[in-house]
C-alpha cells in the first residue's frame, strides 16, 4: 500500500496560480486512481480532480474546470495539481488520495489512501 504526501501549499492572492503535489512511496503507484479533495472550515469534504492510471483521462469538479489541471508522472510517483485563477472560495485543506477499485471518482469512500493534507488560503 501507498503512502501519501502532500506539499505546495500556501497563502496566495485570488487570481495567483500554486502548484500541489502528492509523493507516493511504494512500486504500486502506477495501480492506483489518483485524485485530490478538498474541505473547507466548515464544509464537507470535496471531489476536486481525479486522474486514471496511465494519465491519460482526468475528472474535474465543475467549480474547478478550466482553472485546475490534474496530472501524473508514474517515473516519479507523483500527482499533481496546478490551480490556475484561485479564488477565495478555493480556501481549504487540500488532500491527495489514491485508491485501487474506484468505480465513481467523486466518491471518497472508493479510497483506499489519504495524505495528511496541505493548506490552501486565497486572499481577496
Amino acid at each position: 500500500q501507498v503512502q501519501l504526501v502532500e506539499s505546495g501549499g500556501g497563502l496566495v492572492q485570488a487570481g495567483d496560480s500554486l502548484a500541489l503535489s502528492c509523493a507516493a512511496s511504494g512500486r504500486t503507484f502506477s495501480m492506483y486512481i489518483m485524485s485530490w479533495f478538498r474541505r473547507a472550515p466548515g464544509k464537507e469534504r470535496e471531489f476536486v480532480a481525479a486522474v486514471n492510471l496511465s494519465g491519460g483521462s482526468t475528472w474535474h469538479a465543475d467549480s474547478v474546470k478550466g482553472r485546475f489541471t490534474i496530472s501524473r508522472d508514474n517515473a516519479k510517483n507523483t500527482v499533481y495539481l496546478l490551480m490556475n485563477d484561485l479564488k477565495p472560495e478555493d480556501t481549504a485543506v487540500y488532500y491527495c488520495a489514491a485508491g485501487r477499485r474506484v468505480r465513481a471518482v467523486s466518491r471518497s469512500e472508493e479510497y483506499d489512501v489519504w495524505g495528511q493534507g496541505t493548506q490552501v488560503t486565497v486572499s481577496s
